[in-house]
Formats: structure tokens, C-alpha cells, sequence
């Protein structure tokens, strides 16, 4: 694909690591070595990065939302370490037994983020270690990526991805981001 002007990111085993419990607080808000740097690259190359992110534990009541804003603002300061920075992060509270249409695998989010950079679904890219990162990307109409980092070396092997095709398959972000980086600078 050329350029991606918005890149979608999903956040837990994408950009910090995965927690079988979720993430709860700041401290166990923990950068996935390379994602930060990879984010600048996409700042640097003026692509909107937008999280897209599912949190039923402020849905559940497990932390309150102004908990998650804590952990998203630690999040920006460790990005801010390697000079990046993400120009939106959304969040759906809904739970998995009442899901609205902005909960992933449904598309509402990503729709959601389209419209507010004004880009076409062909023109973003969502970046995912889980199914539902890929449904939701699908569904959208969006260029779809898997990293194997987070669920996503579980994720690589699950039957429904092959429902999902095309997904690009990374390491991890610092490995996609390069990809598409110099994919784009050898098609020029």
C-alpha cells in the first residue's frame, strides 16, 4: 500500500505490553521496547496516529475513567521520551455482554477515527495483535496489520484470521512501521 495517512493503533500488545488482568494503573503501564520510537517515525513522516482502544475495566468498574486518564497521560509522557506523540486516543468502556457499535470487533471506533482525520478507509492502516483489532479493521473497509507481540503470536495461528485476509504480519510495531516507511520510499 502507499503511505497510510492515519495509522490505528491498538493499545494493549501493540504499544505497551499486555496484561492478562488489563492494565490498571500507571505502573503497570509498561512501553513494548521499539513502539515509542516507531511512533515517532510516524509523527516524523506526518501520518495521524490514532489508539483505538476497548476498556471494559472502566465499563466493569474495575478503575474509574479519570484512572484511565491517568494511564493514557503516563502513556503520552513515556512516548514524549522518544519525541512522539498520538493525535487521538479513543476509548470504548462498553462491556463484552453489552457492546454498543464502538466496541471492537465492530467498526464504530475506526469509523469514528476516519471521519475526524478525514481519511478513507483504503487510506488507514490498523495495527493489531487480536482478532478483534482485525474484524474491526475489516469491517471498517481498513488495511490490516497483526504483530505478534501482545496475543498476536497466539492471534497469527487463530482459523479466522484466514477470514480476514489480506493481513500484513510483524514482529512487533518497530517492524511494521519500518515496513511501511520504506515500502513507501522505494515506490516513490
Amino acid at each position: 500500500m502507499t503511505l497510510p495517512r492515519l495509522i490505528l493503533l491498538d493499545r494493549d500488545g501493540v504499544i505497551n505490553i499486555d496484561r492478562p488482568d488489563s492494565v490498571k494503573s500507571v505502573d503497570e503501564c509498561v512501553m513494548i521496547a521499539g513502539s515509542a520510537a516507531a511512533i515517532a517515525l510516524l509523527n516524523q513522516a506526518g501520518i495521524k496516529v490514532c489508539v483505538i482502544t476497548n476498556q471494559s475495566v472502566v465499563g466493569r468498574a474495575i478503575i474509574s475513567a479519570s484512572q484511565l486518564d491517568a494511564i493514557h497521560h503516563h502513556l503520552k509522557q513515556e512516548l514524549a521520551k522518544a519525541g512522539a506523540h498520538l493525535d487521538e486516543i479513543l476509548a470504548c468502556f462498553d462491556t463484552p455482554d453489552y457492546p454498543t457499535h464502538r466496541r471492537k470487533p465492530n467498526a464504530g471506533m475506526l469509523e469514528e477515527a476516519m471521519q475526524m482525520f478525514d481519511v478513507l478507509p483504503s487510506e488507514t492502516l490498523m495495527i493489531g495483535d487480536a482478532v478483534t483489532d482485525l474484524q474491526a479493521a475489516a469491517s471498517a473497509g481498513c488495511v490490516r496489520a497483526l504483530v505478534r507481540t501482545g496475543k498476536g503470536a497466539i492471534t497469527q495461528h487463530n482459523a479466522l484470521l484466514k477470514t480476514l485476509e489480506p493481513v500484513a504480519l510483524f514482529d512487533d510495531l518497530a517492524h511494521a512501521v519500518d515496513h511501511y516507511l520504506q515500502s513507501a520510499a522505494t515506490s516513490r
